[in-house]
């Protein structure tokens, strides 16, 4: 049984006592910081993420700790990175008799990940204003990182499970879904935040592929070839393709092969005919080079 235990997840201390406002630092706005107060939606998080004793778990923005002392008492491994100094200094002093946790002061950004043991499972409540930059570091990372559990804006969520020709769908989706299965778990109301963010948050789970259309080394070429598709969004994808450098008689021809129209946009495409596409138009283009 892991520190802390009263008979498993469901009945830990977190659940009948949460921090109180008042005895933690105050929010800072710049950093975007909105903590969670809600015990249901921790129980909630720790049901969908299926953690196993083993496994070790990364956490990044801890905040005031009520998930991070729930990750505690399910798992024997916990890394949790925090930026604010005096965030850091307060998660220290009320774990100082955690010894499965390591406290990281800390950019999650910049922080070496390659230090996490493979198998590190991602539970976090990440901050708004980088949530979409960090998730595309952890998802460089998918070989250490077999699964993410991430509290983000709804709206980020609904663009990672968007599907093509939907508003929500552009490069975000395309990247995402080619290396991972993607389920939206639950929203969760502004309302379990202080201070009250403006916006509904939800939680998603990224399970990583265990197999992958291209190499390490052909990788960069496709999520390049999808960036320069979405780049202008207005304009077909030949035209927006061209603009970013790509022959466009090349282009034209691997649509043609593909039974796709010429005046098609890049929003229209499925994840797996911008693999085909990129087959096609990004291979040769690394040959040649």
């Amino acid at each position: 049984m892991l520190p802390g235990t009263a008979g498993g997840a469901g009945q830990t201390a977190f659940a009948r006592r949460a921090v109180s406002p008042s005895e933690s630092p105050t929010a800072i706005k710049r950093l975007g910081q909105n903590f969670l107060i809600d015990p249901n939606i921790v129980r909630k998080i720790l049901a969908v993420a299926k953690l196993h004793g083993r496994d070790p778990v990364l956490e990044i923005g801890p905040g005031r700790g009520i998930l991070t002392e729930a990750l505690c008492h399910v798992s024997s491994c916990v890394t949790a990175i925090e930026l604010d100094p005096r965030l850091h200094a307060d998660l220290l002093e009320r774990h100082a008799n955690t010894p499965n946790l390591s406290l990281v002061l800390g950019n999650a950004m910049t922080h070496s990940l390659e230090s996490l043991p493979i198998g590190t499972i991602v539970v976090a409540n990440l901050p708004y204003y980088i949530s979409t930059p960090l998730l595309f570091r952890l998802l460089d990372q998918r070989d250490r990182f077999p699964r993410l559990v991430l509290m983000l804006q709804d709206e980020v969520a609904d663009r990672l499970i968007a599907k093509p020709g939907s508003r929500d769908y552009g490069v975000l989706s395309v990247l995402a879904q080619y290396v991972t299965e993607i389920t939206k778990a639950f929203k969760v109301s502004a309302h379990c935040f202080r201070p009250r963010p403006e916006v509904d948050s939800a939680v998603v789970v990224l399970r990583m592929k265990q197999t992958r259309e291209f190499s390490p080394e052909e990788e960069p070429m496709f999520t390049r070839l999808v960036k320069a598709a979405f780049a202008h969004r207005r304009k077909t994808l030949v035209n927006s393709l061209r603009d970013e450098g790509y022959d466009g008689q090349l282009v034209l021809g691997a649509l043609q092969t593909l039974a796709l129209a010429p005046a098609i946009r890049a929003e229209t495409l499925s994840v797996g005919q911008f693999v085909e596409l990129s087959r096609r138009v990004t291979l040769p283009r690394q040959r040649a080079e």
